[in-house]
């Protein structure tokens, strides 16, 4: 490899993983017509090697001295690892072994009459992973090939590349065990197959390998400490290929001893989020030892401020001189964009500020040719530094009606009239609900019908009464099917949305909005996030217009629907020059406009969904309470002030929320709604401990999995909530939004979850 024979005058230039969904979200689309059963296996795995060919390539043109592989999947690089470590429940072995590859997407998404996996947020970010389902006693062994096979694919092409895969200690920290079992305690059965992976790399003569262990950037307790000694010693034996050693999403702090006494070959750092660790990392790196210094942030848009990131890499350089210094994005550019080139619709100005995957890797470069006296490159920098200082004074970057808003802003608004236990009584007069009310997250399923027209209106092609006549119909419809289902509180199905924060950005100044900047969120399942670039303000209200329709054509109490400022925030690419907890407060007071204007116009249940507040949570926990606080304080401020009979719901999905339920209960909601189907009510299990004083609707069926739930299965997952739980505090709901189902998938599942909770009624009627 050329990072060996250091056969360049710069530093090395490389990535630790690449985008997988194609620029145009090929990979979608192979797999949803797959699924569909419109294509075969063979047409899938084409367009797989066809991706994975073409960005080794693009990276290559950018600027990259060597590739990743095995870091692209068909849905999972976590899900990979079981499945080559053959970590695969009994449930699920008969139907690999009749047809892998159906057996894989069983595990993803369930299907054939099985369970999916749980799934969970990667760390802090957007990503969903697969959890590890494992047992005590559980045994692994190396199955399959596909690391080496892709090494192999990528040697064909010419190109110099590294297997990448995730950690021992890290895989087994992010399974769980289905028998409360220490997941650790299963390292010596899971480090052969570990080590006879390295061996058959080192005979294939693949020359470096990057193991992942984001968990080095956690607290760790002495278990995992000692764990990862115990791993990497074992790894170290015999002919090996070497190896990097690769953290990200923050600094080692009280790790860095133990990273830098593991025997590896090399370090990489994530110097993006903690650059402040450069200086103890150089003194603590033993001689020899290559450092990939993470100088570009891997999970935002913006281009890097030279002024920063140059003294970091001359320090390093230094040090380790050419020979020892990689240079790379922070993490994987799995969480950004393939290529900001093809964004030709947004402002020039913008534009010039942004950098996706492929930009990153040219900004390396310059940087490489920069220590390397290449006057050119140089000069390239200072005219990104003269561009982003200029940023600052651009229109609509700083409004000054917003900061003085935000600086006036009282504790009170942060405040409900009237504590819980009083709103519970008013709200049960106004609503007049049964036990056990059911309802749904919000969407409904977009339809093709609905895609075309929305395709056709921006187009043009449809006009917009046409479009709003279109609209109409489709909320109506999805009233009469609730009301037809007897669902207790309804939703107006969100037709007029394509994606929850997008949606709001589109109608708030300071967003801006991408063409092909897709981000992978789990398997198919891609956004758009927005792109917060100046101070955000609302001038007209977001949805009070659909949610009044909606209400005026049932008696029932439909829920008006937003998207909280946590999420908005955590869930698209943010401005990098102010700090985020000011951003969200900007975004809280938008919100609180539009929580008030709901309430004018009568709607009495509104929904502010905050599924990424866990998400936000800093990884060491020395950071949390100061997240926690402010973000508790933007939830209240856009909920405050409403009157009491006033219900206010938020939802919260796939993330553990077990360690921050004094935050949850702090947010003052009058119901939250959680996702736990997957985990078969496992989540409640907190509630035992902390008693909520709110009510809960835990997800009774799992939105994510064609699967249809019977009356049965569901009716025993209440059962379980109604062990923990007050048959007063309980709602029933589906784990999340129906807008990815079919109405033939969802109209029988939310039938089947409303008779089990009329018989369950029925049951606590008798008791009484």
């Amino acid at each position: 490899m050329s990072s060996q024979a250091n056969t360049t005058t710069h530093p090395h230039i490389t990535y630790l993983g690449f985008p997988r969904m194609g620029r145009r979200r090929e990979l979608k689309r192979a797999l949803e017509t797959y699924w569909r059963g419109e294509t075969d296996a063979a047409a899938l795995l084409a367009t797989a090697r066809e991706l994975r060919q073409r960005h080794w390539q693009q990276a290559r043109t950018a600027g990259a001295c060597s590739v990743p592989v095995n870091d692209f999947s068909l849905y999972d690089h976590v899900l990979d690892t079981a499945v080559l470590f053959d970590a695969v429940p009994e449930r699920y072995r008969a139907l690999r072994q009749a047809d892998p590859l159906a057996g894989y997407f069983a595990m993803a998404r369930g299907g054939h009459g099985l369970h999916a996996l749980e799934m969970t947020k990667w760390f802090d970010t957007n990503y969903h992973y697969l959890v590890p389902e494992l047992h005590a006693g559980q045994r692994f062994q190396l199955t399959g090939d596909k690391p080496l096979a892709e090494w192999r694919e990528a040697q064909a092409f010419g190109l110099d590349a590294r297997p990448v895969l995730l950690g021992p200690v890290s895989f087994l920290r992010l399974a769980k065990t289905t028998d409360g079992s220490d997941p650790l305690a299963l390292l010596d059965a899971l480090l052969p197959a570990y080590a006879q992976l390295l061996q058959q790399w080192a005979d294939a003569g693949v020359p470096w390998v990057q193991l992942d262990e984001p968990c080095l950037a956690l607290d760790l307790d002495p278990a995992s400490r000692e764990a990862y000694a115990h791993a990497y010693a074992v790894l170290a034996r015999g002919r090996t290929p070497r190896r990097l050693l690769a953290t990200y999403f923050g600094a080692l702090d009280d790790n860095l001893a133990l990273a830098a006494s593991l025997p590896v070959d090399g370090l990489h750092i994530d110097l993006a989020r903690a650059p402040e660790q450069l200086d103890a990392v150089l003194a603590a790196l033993p001689p020899g030892r290559v450092l990939s210094a993470g100088v570009i942030d891997g999970r935002n848009i913006w281009r890097s401020q030279p002024t920063r990131v140059l003294p970091l890499l001359e320090k390093a350089i230094a040090k380790l001189g050419t020979e020892h210094l990689w240079l790379a994005p922070s993490c994987s550019l799995l969480h950004v964009p393939i290529d900001a080139a093809q964004e030709t619709t947004l402002a020039p100005e913008l534009r010039a500020w942004l950098a996706f995957a492929l930009q990153k890797l040219e900004e390396l470069k310059q940087y490489a040719q920069t220590l390397a006296g290449d006057e050119a490159a140089r000069a390239a920098l200072s005219g990104q530094s003269a561009l982003l200082a200029a940023r600052a004074k651009a229109p609509g970057v700083q409004r000054s009606d917003v900061r003085a808003r935000l600086n006036a802003l009282s504790p009170q608004a942060a405040q409900r009239r009237s504590a819980l236990t009083h709103r519970r009584v008013v709200q049960a007069q106004a609503l007049a609900l049964p036990l056990l009310p059911t309802t749904t997250i919000g969407s409904f399923p977009q339809t093709d019908a609905l895609r075309h027209a929305r395709a056709e209106h921006r187009a043009g092609r449809l006009n917009n009464d046409a479009y709003e006549t279109f609209l109409a119909e489709e909320i109506a419809q999805a009233l009469r099917h609730q009301e037809a289902i007897g669902l207790d509180v309804l939703v107006h199905g969100e037709p007029e949305r394509n994606d929850m924060v997008e949606y709001f950005g589109e109608q708030l100044e300071g967003f801006a909005f991408t063409r092909q900047g897709w981000v992978q969120s789990y398997g198919s399942r891609c956004v758009k996030p927005p792109l917060i670039w100046g101070d955000v303000a609302r001038t007209a209200p977001m949805t009070v217009r659909w949610s009044a329709y909606a209400q005026s054509l049932t008696e029932k109490p439909v829920k008006g629907m937003l998207t909280g400022p946590v999420t908005v925030l955590q869930w698209s690419f943010v401005r990098d020059d102010l700090p985020r907890e000011t951003v969200c407060r900007q975004l809280a007071l938008a919100l609180r406009d539009e929580v008030h204007d709901l309430e004018h116009a009568g709607i009495q249940v509104i929904q502010i969904d905050e599924p990424a507040l866990r998400e936000g949570l800093p990884l060491r926990q020395a950071q949390q309470a100061s997240y926690l606080a402010w973000a508790v304080q933007c939830f209240r401020i856009a909920a405050g002030g409403v009157r009491d009979t006033t219900q206010i719901h938020t939802h919260m999905c796939y993330a553990e929320f077990n360690d921050i339920l004094e935050a949850v209960a702090a947010l003052d909601a009058d119901v939250i709604s959680i996702e736990s189907s997957r985990s078969r009510m496992e989540l409640l299990t907190a509630f035992e401990q902390f008693r909520y004083p709110g009510d809960i609707g835990p997800g009774v069926y799992d939105i994510h999995s064609p699967r249809i739930p019977g009356h049965e299965e569901i009716t025993e997952l209440l059962r379980k909530a109604l062990v923990v739980l007050d048959p007063r505090q309980l709602w029933v709901n589906p784990d999340c939004g129906l807008k990815t189902r079919h109405w033939a998938e969802v109209i029988p599942a939310l039938e089947a979850m409303v008779n089990a909770a009329r018989a369950l009624r029925g049951e606590l009627a008798l008791q009484d």
